[in-house]
């Protein structure tokens, strides 16, 4: 092996059982929290469940990470301090936050508390990124947006820790409203709480592209549109290595736990293969092989200049 940085190989669960399965696929962090303070969680895990994962990851060297990335109204602050304090008991290894409202929460109350800013799309320029790190966040989630270069120029410009997306689908567009029930009130259909659900497998599509399907969830955040391709950077990954990114993130919302697993192990051998110089041939076509048959695979927007 070289000198080359070894990176964090991060993901996302939705369960205890996917967390367990995750832990022994080769993740190093995982990445989870409640619906009540995480934005797009890809489960919903109780303060019990929590302390049960920390438990499993740290048996196996491996971090928790919680997300409390909800755009915060002055009633959700309520119970937030005592949220954190138990985060902070549970010794989970840091929490994602985009709303100022958590980091002062977090450094009055839980002050060795690590923090990772994450705001979804304005991470995108090296003087932000330096504004929260002096702020105490340590770690810079970078919007997806951002191209490879960009994202290799602000980590060459910056103090903290930097984590990219290189894997799964990312949020096209959020609404506070409830779209979805206000839909079925419109024609008179009852609304049934297993209809807005992530698992009930609901779509948008476009009249003139009738095969892609964009999936759409509601909960108590609002609504969320959700990319019609998964993101895949497995044969790009010598790149961000090279740069020295900290941390790779898969993004398993909305995806079953076989398809999670077999991801994050073909991941574990891709970075591993890079970091010992070995050849990983093959690995975006076994990774093509499991892709479910609607939603196919691109590299977002690392190799293409986007238009706002």
């Amino acid at each position: 092996m070289d000198n080359k940085k070894k990176p964090e190989l991060l993901v996302t669960a939705k369960n205890l059982d996917e967390l367990l399965q995750l832990v022994h696929s080769g993740a190093d962090a995982i990445n989870i929290g409640g619906e009540k303070y995480g934005l797009r969680v890809a489960g919903d895990f109780s303060l019990e469940m929590i302390q049960k994962g920390v438990e499993i990851a740290h048996e196996n060297q491996v971090k928790i990470y919680v997300s409390i990335n909800a755009i915060l109204h002055n009633d959700d602050l309520e119970g937030l301090e005592e949220y954190v304090r138990q985060l902070a008991a549970a010794q989970v290894d840091a929490i994602v936050f985009g709303d100022p409202a958590v980091l002062v929460t977090a450094k009055a109350v839980a002050p060795q508390l690590p923090l990772h800013w994450n705001t979804e799309t304005t991470s995108t320029n090296f003087e932000t990124i330096e504004y929260w790190a002096r702020k105490g966040a340590s770690r810079a989630i970078l919007a997806r947006e951002l191209s490879l270069e960009e994202v290799i120029d602000i980590k060459q410009r910056v103090d903290v820790e930097v984590q990219a997306q290189v894997h799964g689908m990312t949020c096209i567009f959020h609404s506070k409203r409830e779209l979805v029930s206000s839909y079925l009130l419109h024609i008179d259909e009852e609304k049934k709480e297993q209809d807005t659900s992530k698992e009930k497998n609901l779509f948008l599509r476009e009249h003139k592209r009738p095969d892609e399907k964009y999936p759409v969830f509601e909960d108590r955040h609002g609504t969320h549109v959700m990319s019609v391709h998964d993101i895949c950077m497995i044969d790009h990954l010598g790149a961000f290595i090279e740069a020295g990114i900290d941390s790779l993130k898969i993004e398993g919302m909305l995806h079953d736990t076989e398809y999670v697993v077999q991801v994050t192990k073909l991941y574990r051998k891709a970075i591993d293969a890079i970091l010992n110089e070995e050849a990983s041939d093959g690995l975006f076509a076994q990774v093509e092989k499991i892709q479910p048959k609607n939603r196919s695979l691109d590299t977002g927007f690392y190799y293409k200049e986007l238009f706002y």
